[in-house]
């Protein structure tokens, strides 16, 4: 597992990110706290986390994987093994600190309340999991209206919440920021802002990226590489989807994402199996297994990648672990672009 520095910080981290949105919901304490002695013994040194977390989230439930990693911090006092990144969350319907989206306050309250949690003095990495003002993210794209933002307030609230990341950084509780389901004109006033203030740059943006959902590749790959922004891809395989063990639509396993979600959070359509074929169809004639194939697909992209997977099992960590070392052929790559143009944006 190769190490790779976490956009232009002095921070090191595996090129691959385990996803802990699972834990305590469909993984127990004890699988989760397996899960990451497995990554480690891997090499895979990021772990992912949120204080709404787990999926799917619920109010009498979130905070809860924070728990079981600050479980794990305490049992084995391995903080320094580590790079742990958290999210704030924006406005959440009653979720999370009744609904409130992030601000300077609420920025206090809720790193606060996650350190505690996760038994540790600071974060790595610092995340805002989705912009107060909205976006297109989470098949929000359908009806995506961007002239009900106000640019005046968007840039008031940026300005306030630089300035109380900037404190968080000095106080030593932070030591990196990045966004999550944001949007290229979004990042880039982060970024502007962050300059023209002296506070801490989003190195990281946290989007959906896919085989199947490939929105990154235009305006947000062209910001990410002027910019220094690394791309931590969640849902590498669409909520499993690619790894096949739906079968077309007609499986759905016990304790799977879909038996959770019959959607899969909009992304069952009618459009997706025949793509999801199609590439299933390339990995069977290349002897690759379809999970491995999709993870190492997205460290082939042409901007800073990071995927994070998902894991319910051990065996799961094993699969990205040797996807870090999978190389895909020319050959390959061509076809899984060919399939890209047949079967685009499938949901």
């Amino acid at each position: 597992m190769r190490h790779i520095p976490l956009g232009s910080s002095q921070i090191t981290v595996s090129e691959f990110c385990l996803g802990s949105m699972t834990w305590a919901s469909q993984n127990s304490e004890a699988e989760a706290h397996a899960q990451i002695d497995c990554a480690l013994d891997h090499g895979i040194n990021f772990i992912d986390t949120a204080e709404m977390y787990p999926s799917p989230p619920k109010k009498e439930t979130a905070g809860n994987t924070e728990i079981m990693i600050g479980n794990w911090l305490e049992k084995t006092g391995r903080r320094s093994d580590i790079v742990l990144a958290s999210k704030i969350v924006g406005p959440n319907g009653g979720m999370v600190r009744d609904g409130a989206g992030i601000s300077a306050e609420t920025l206090d309250l809720a790193l606060d309340a996650s350190l505690e949690r996760l038994k540790t003095d600071y974060l790595d990495l610092y995340q805002l999991h989705w912009p107060n003002r909205g976006s297109y993210h989470f098949r929000q794209n359908w009806s995506y209206d961007p002239s009900s933002q106000n640019r005046a307030e968007t840039e008031a609230h940026m300005v306030e919440v630089l300035g109380k990341l900037k404190d968080l950084r000095d106080a030593g509780k932070i030591r990196a920021v990045g966004l999550s389901n944001e949007t290229a004109w979004g990042t880039a006033q982060w970024l502007r802002l962050a300059r023209d203030m002296g506070a801490p740059e989003m190195l990281t943006i946290q989007n959906e990226y896919s085989l199947l959902c490939r929105f990154y590749d235009l305006d947000l790959a062209e910001l990410a590489v002027n910019e220094g922004v690394t791309l931590l891809a969640y849902t590498p395989l669409a909520g499993g989807m690619l790894s096949g063990k739906y079968d077309g639509g007609r499986a759905t396993p016990e304790g799977s994402r879909r038996a959770i979600n019959e959607t899969i959070g909009g992304r069952v359509t009618d459009r997706v199996w025949p793509a999801i074929d199609a590439y299933l169809d390339i990995a069977r004639r290349h002897d690759l297994d379809p999970s491995e194939m999709a993870f190492a697909w997205t460290r082939t992209r042409p901007f800073p990648t990071i995927p994070i997977f998902g894991s319910t099992t051990v065996a799961h960590v094993e699969t990205a672990a040797r996807a870090a070392d999978l190389k895909l052929s020319d050959e390959v790559l061509a076809e899984i672009e060919a399939a890209h143009r047949a079967h685009p944006m499938p949901f």
